[in-house]
């Protein structure tokens, strides 16, 4: 709340408490009416904060509501007034009848408000759209991994990063670890949160809330998500697939990559560099650049060289996508004739 919004509800509370004083209404005395009105004061700041919160069709809705309402009370109040009920008893049952209506119509007029189409009204309410949330929570396992911050910088990732306090502090507890390898894994987290905090594309939040009747980091994550209708960021196979089960939108890094690497069709020819034995008869493995395992069958004599392989089969595994090729002796005894 800005400092020019606090100074006009207190000045709106203080207009109505010094004229409640000096009015004295039903005949109350001066400090009784200041307080009435102090009170009369705090209501009409806590109606107005809650209409801060609503939606214009939610708006638009309750006041429709409120007035069919009314307009109902005051038809029944009609058909009252013909009967022969005793005026005091009239009175209040007429004041009742208004308040009654006004308020169911205003309660289910703000609750069926959000089934508006206020485009189709044109004029003011044609640009009218509902607020478009674009959160995201990153776990601690991708923030670790720090792809996730190269990606931000191409603007793939927009919107707001949410990172929770209590992945701050597992990264924290890594940070500090007495295992050099966790150590130097979590001061890389680190790293990458503030390389990422000065990224111009996205904006990082840090936030407060924690759940601790729950005390799985990663059920802390989905509570989170569902709180601010986020998706979760993340590598963690587990944990995307508990979000999934639940129905929560999920952004798997992984996921990511295999999906970019490049597509491969048996048939092709590519060219390789054959790293290693493979584990089976006269194998070769190679890798391609993006670290795509390729098995060539009859290259296992062509380690540290290389060669044309004619691809026989792709397989795309949960740990990602491997190649299957065949090296073809002619064409190395051809080489070698010529």
């Amino acid at each position: 709340m800005s400092w020019e919004m606090a100074g006009v509800r207190t000045t709106l509370v203080l207009i109505i408490v010094a004229a409640s004083f000096h009015l004295q209404p039903f005949g109350i005395s001066g400090s009784r009416a200041a307080l009435l009105g102090f009170v009369i004061g705090m209501f009409f700041i806590f109606f107005e904060m809650r209409l801060e919160r609503a939606s214009l069709k939610r708006l638009i809705g309750a006041a429709i509501g409120s007035i069919l309402g009314f307009l109902g009370a005051l038809m029944i109040c009609h058909l009252l007034n013909s009967t022969g009920i005793e005026k005091s008893t009239l009175a209040f049952l007429q004041v009742t009848l208004l308040l009654l209506m006004g308020y169911v119509g205003l309660v289910l007029g703000g609750n069926k408000g959000d089934l508006l189409n206020l485009s189709a009204l044109g004029g003011l309410f044609a640009t009218e759209r509902q607020p478009r949330r674009n959160y995201k929570i990153l776990d601690t396992s991708v923030i670790i991994d720090g792809r996730v911050a190269d990606v931000c910088e191409t603007g793939f990732i927009d919107g707001t990063l949410i990172i929770p306090q209590f992945v701050l502090r597992e990264l924290q507890l890594v940070a500090d670890s007495s295992d050099p390898l966790k150590r130097n894994r979590g001061r890389r987290g680190l790293d990458i949160l503030q390389r990422m905090q000065k990224m111009a594309t996205i904006q990082v939040q840090i936030v407060e809330e924690d759940f601790p009747q729950l005390r799985d980091v990663d059920m802390k994550l989905i509570e989170l998500a569902k709180h601010y209708e986020a998706k979760i960021v993340t590598n963690d196979f587990n944990l995307n697939k508990v979000a999934q089960l639940q129905g929560l939108p999920v952004l798997n890094i992984n996921e990511l990559a295999n999906a970019l690497k490049p597509v491969v069709l048996p048939g092709e020819t590519m060219r390789v560099f054959i790293l290693k034995e493979g584990k089976e008869y006269n194998q070769g493995v190679a890798y391609l650049d993006d670290g795509t395992m390729v098995v060539v069958d009859n290259a296992k004599r062509m380690i540290s060289k290389t060669i044309d392989i004619s691809v026989t089969s792709v397989l795309q595994t949960t740990a990602g996508k491997m190649i299957f090729g065949k090296y073809d002796d002619r064409q190395r005894a051809q080489a070698v004739h010529q």
